[in-house]
């Protein structure tokens, strides 16, 4: 793992874990006896597979979908099957010394599937990571509470749309919009099994590997799964018209070459959004002392976050995170600058902004009752750190312009038409509902006058 990180935090997303055991590594604790396992019905039943088939509960949803298009189908019998290589990798770990119903609780000695799965059993044992997971990884779980990937950014966002003062109150919100956000939201934001058991449920859901505990989990099977419509979108170059990152071109990084376990588990302190979390990962860590290595550097490197020049279009999000039918548009290709909407946070006065998912209307469809009463509170377009990174973009590559980045970025008119104006974001680029949010970070009367004289 690099000290230099790069990059912003990666968010990984909520499923069912229907067999998912407590997060253990694979060898034995200092000063923890792991138990040795016992014969049980449970793995007799899952390991069955034809039985699995027979008893097996059709799904009653439909598949999850997203940005990043509609998840596989997998069967629920398969979601629940212990077998393959990585079921005889689980049948060597600790984790599987401790046995179905230390993690899982229920009746390991019942024969019935509804008695075996009953009393205070458990699908997803990491939702009470603090019970389970904690009993061998204690640092981890200590900090997870305050995690990105718990939603904390997201639930402050919907809180104080709606009134109230942060995450911490979201608890207070009308039954109906805890109910969409469970629907629409939670299942991008889980625990320690979404990322080290099963596949995310864009991903199709269920065991990943047999049951197997992967304490490092794969870029493309989860963390791109689950961040496909940023992250992996992004930096893997998949968009028409754009290229991969250079960090994985010239560099081949992994999610986890920049974002290390220890800005993914949270350390405890309370964070407001992820801009805001202590183990952020930045340029500076790999890119010290550019701030006097070209002219362009000398001139912009305090004013503009890296992205103005080195990112690609990247993908905006519509207003597509609603009740089915109640969507304005969908996600889309953009590339916008801004003012910074973070300054107590960074010190530039011009960032590359994306467009969120708010929108007046997310929760119709969930409940009569307005949910955003205080809408405005937060802009629609945040401060943003594409993972698409180019040494020369269409704003660096000035072959042919002179020599100067003048022609690809600054406003020029040209016998009354704006040349590049469409970089940056107007007042008359937002819908209505978004002005009154969002017109305080726009670039209206803060760029050069020079620009727009003929």
């Amino acid at each position: 793992m690099r000290n230099s990180k790069i990059g912003s935090g990666l968010v990984l997303i909520f499923v069912m874990l229907l067999i998912a055991g407590i997060g253990c590594t694979n060898y034995q604790i200092p000063g923890k006896e792991i138990p040795q396992p016992q014969a049980n019905l449970c793995e007799d039943c899952h390991t069955d597979y034809a039985r699995l088939i027979e008893v097996h509960s059709p799904d009653t949803a439909p598949p999850a979908g997203g940005c990043g298009g509609e998840a596989p189908h997998y069967e629920p019998y398969d979601r629940v099957f212990l077998g393959g290589d990585g079921y005889d990798s689980f049948k060597e770990s600790g984790h599987y010394g401790i046995g179905c119903t230390g993690c899982h609780n229920g009746d390991g000695n019942a024969d019935d599937k509804y008695e075996a799965h009953s009393g205070d059993w458990i699908a997803s044992p990491s939702m009470v990571y603090g019970e389970k997971c904690a009993m061998c990884h204690e640092t981890e779980t200590e900090g997870f509470v305050t995690s990105l990937h718990n939603g904390t950014g997201q639930k402050r966002a919907v809180a104080m749309r709606a009134g109230l003062e942060g995450a911490h109150q979201f608890d207070q919100l009308p039954a109906h919009q805890i109910e969409g956000y469970n629907a629409k939201c939670s299942i991008c934001h889980g625990t320690c099994g979404n990322c080290h058991v099963v596949r995310p449920i864009i991903a199709g859901g269920g065991l990943a590997s047999g049951h197997n505990f992967n304490k490092t989990p794969s870029m493309q099977k989860v963390c791109v799964k689950c961040h496909s419509s940023r992250g992996g979108h992004a930096y893997l170059g998949v968009a028409p018209g754009t290229k991969p990152d250079l960090h994985l071109t010239k560099m081949g990084y992994h999610c986890l070459d920049c974002h290390d376990g220890a800005e993914m588990h949270g350390d405890g302190a309370p964070v407001e959004q992820r801009y805001d979390y202590s183990e952020l990962p930045e340029c500076t860590g790999c890119h010290p002392g550019r701030e006097e290595s070209n002219s362009y550097h000398m001139k912009h490197y305090d004013d503009f976050n890296c992205q103005v020049c080195h990112s690609q279009n990247y993908n905006n999000c519509g207003a597509c995170h609603v009740k089915d039918g109640h969507a304005d548009f969908g996600p889309y290709m953009d590339f916008k600058i801004a003012l910074n909407t973070l300054p107590d946070l960074k010190d530039y006065e011009f960032a590359v902004v994306r467009r969120t998912l708010a929108h007046p209307d997310n929760w119709v469809g969930y409940g009569e009752e307005l949910a955003y009463s205080n809408f405005d509170v937060l802009p629609t377009y945040n401060y943003t750190s594409p993972h698409n990174i180019l040494r020369w973009t269409d704003r660096t590559d000035t072959t042919g312009t002179g020599g100067s980045c003048t022609s690809n970025c600054h406003i020029r008119n040209e016998g009354g038409v704006l040349v590049n104006s469409e970089l940056y974001l107007w007042a008359d680029s937002l819908e209505t509902w978004e002005i009154d949010a969002t017109g305080p970070y726009t670039v209206d009367g803060e760029l050069p006058g020079y620009w727009f004289v003929e």
